[in-house]
C-alpha cells in the first residue's frame, strides 16, 4: 500500500469509524439504561444506607472551598461525613477550612505541612474513613445534592462495584474556549463514557467526581503517588483486578476548567500523558484473557496515539507540498479539507446533535451551545494530536517513583 494511501485512509477512517462507535454505543445505552431512569431530581430509595465519606482534596482553593463545602454539608443523603484534605497550600485554604469546623458538624480537616500530591491526599483521607465508600470530588467542584445517592445505588445494588463516574458539567461560560468544553464534554466525554459502559471497561472514572468502595481500593493498593493522572491509574488497575466500574450520568458536578490556552494545554498535556504512563505501564499484564475486556480499551487507546503521529505526518507533508518538491509517495493534498474533510465534519455534527439531545434530560440549555461545538474539530482535534504526540515521549522517558504533586491549575476567567 502507498504511504500516501495509508497516511490519508487511516487520518480519514478512523474518526469516522470511531464517531460511529461512539454514536451508537451512546444510543443504546440511552434507550437501554438511561430514558426510563427517573429524572436525576429524583434519586431512587435504598433498602440501606451505609455511611458515606465525602472527600475533598484541596491545593490553594481559597477562593472556591466556601461553596463546595456548603453543597456538601447540603447532600440529599441520610448519612455522610465530609474529610478536606489541606495539602500544604499557600493561599487561605488552610485558615477557612479550619473556620468551616465550627459550621460544619461533618467536616474534618487534615492539613499536610508539605505538598504531597492529590494522590497522596486521597489515600490518607480513605485511611481516616469512617465509612466503607468515599464520594470524591475537586477542591473548586459543585456537588449536585442529589449525587451522592445516585452514586451510592450503585454501591448498595452491585456488590461487584468497585467504583462509579459521575456526570462533570461545565460552570464557567463566558469564553469561547468554556463555551467549547460545554459541548466537549457532553458530546464527546459523555458519549464515549456512555458507549464504553456498554462495551464493558471505561477508560477511567472522572477524578472530579468519582465514588469508591474502599475494599476495592484496598485490594488494588490505592491511588499511586507517582502517577501524573491517578484517576486513570487506579481505573484501570480496578478494573483488571475484575472490579465494575460504572458511569453514572444523573451524579452531576459542576467544575471550573481552563479559559486559557495555555491553562488548557497544560490540561490537556496532563492528560495525555496520564493515559500514556498507564498503558505503558500496564499493557504487558493484559495479556492475560481473563482481562480480555480491557483489550478494547488498550486497543482504541493504541489507535488514536497512532492516529495523532499520523495526522501530524499528514499536516507537515501537506504544507512542505506547498513549497518544496516532494517525490509521488510523499505528495499529500493541500493542508485545506476536502470531501473527507466535509464527511468527517458532517458525522461529528451529528455526533454534537445526538449527544446534546440526550444531554437535554440533564441541562435544556445546552443546545445553546451547538453553534459553539461546531468548532471543535478544529480545535480540539489539533490540540488532542498535539497533545498525544508530545506527552508520549514524556511518559515513556519519566524516571519511575518520582511523586507527582499539585501544581495550581487555570480556573477559570473570573468575572
Amino acid at each position: 500500500m502507498p504511504l500516501r494511501t495509508l497516511l490519508l485512509g487511516y487520518s480519514f477512517y478512523y474518526p469516522l469509524t470511531m464517531s460511529f462507535v461512539w454514536i451508537f454505543g451512546g444510543i443504546y445505552y440511552f434507550l437501554r439504561l438511561e430514558r426510563k431512569a427517573p429524572r436525576y431530581t429524583n434519586p431512587p430509595k435504598l433498602d440501606l444506607w451505609p455511611k458515606a465519606t465525602l472527600v475533598v482534596p484541596c491545593h490553594n482553593e481559597g477562593e472556591n472551598v466556601r461553596e463546595t463545602l456548603a453543597a456538601l454539608n447540603d447532600q440529599d443523603y441520610p448519612d455522610f461525613e465530609i474529610i478536606a484534605v489541606d495539602d500544604a497550600s499557600n493561599d487561605a485554604t488552610g485558615r477557612i477550612l479550619n473556620e468551616l469546623l465550627g459550621i460544619y458538624p461533618k467536616l474534618r480537616v487534615l492539613h499536610f505541612p508539605v505538598n504531597q500530591g492529590k494522590a497522596m491526599g486521597l489515600c490518607m483521607a480513605a485511611l481516616a474513613a469512617n465509612s466503607d465508600f468515599l464520594v470524591c470530588i475537586d477542591g473548586d467542584s459543585i456537588l449536585d445534592r442529589h449525587a451522592t445517592r445516585w452514586l451510592m445505588w450503585h454501591m448498595v445494588t452491585g456488590p461487584r462495584v468497585g467504583a462509579v463516574t459521575g456526570n462533570p458539567r461545565i460552570r464557567n461560560r463566558s469564553t469561547l474556549l468554556g463555551r467549547l468544553q460545554v459541548g466537549e464534554f457532553s458530546s464527546i466525554i459523555g458519549l464515549i463514557k456512555r458507549a464504553q459502559r456498554i462495551f464493558g471497561r471505561i477508560f477511567t472514572v472522572s477524578g472530579v467526581v468519582a465514588a469508591f468502595r474502599i475494599s476495592a481500593l484496598h485490594q488494588v493498593g490505592y491511588w499511586k503517588t507517582d502517577m501524573v493522572t491517578e484517576d486513570i491509574d487506579v481505573s484501570w488497575r480496578m478494573q483488571m483486578d475484575f472490579w465494575d466500574i460504572r458511569y453514572e450520568p444523573n451524579a452531576l458536578c459542576w467544575i471550573l476548567m481552563p479559559e486559557t490556552l495555555l491553562g488548557f494545554w497544560k490540561q490537556r498535556l496532563r492528560w495525555a500523558q496520564g493515559g500514556a504512563e498507564v498503558a505503558w505501564r500496564y499493557s504487558r499484564q493484559l495479556w492475560d484473557w481473563r482481562r480480555r475486556r480491557m483489550w478494547f480499551v488498550l486497543l482504541e487507546y493504541a489507535m488514536s496515539v497512532l492516529w495523532s503521529y499520523m495526522m501530524l505526518a499528514v499536516l507537515i507533508l501537506s504544507v512542505l507540498g506547498l513549497w518544496l518538491w516532494l517525490p509521488e509517495p510523499l505528495r499529500l493534498p493541500g493542508p485545506m479539507p476536502g470531501w473527507y474533510g466535509v464527511i468527517l465534519s458532517s458525522v461529528c455534527v451529528v455526533q454534537f446533535l445526538i449527544s446534546l439531545l440526550i444531554d437535554r434530560r440533564y441541562e435544556k440549555s445546552t443546545g445553546r451551545q451547538f453553534f459553539w461545538i461546531i468548532w471543535y474539530p478544529l480545535v480540539f482535534w489539533m490540540v488532542g494530536m498535539l497533545t498525544t504526540v508530545v506527552s508520549l515521549p514524556l511518559a515513556l522517558f519519566k524516571k519511575a517513583g518520582v511523586r507527582a504533586v499539585w501544581e495550581s491549575p487555570d480556573r477559570g476567567i473570573h468575572q
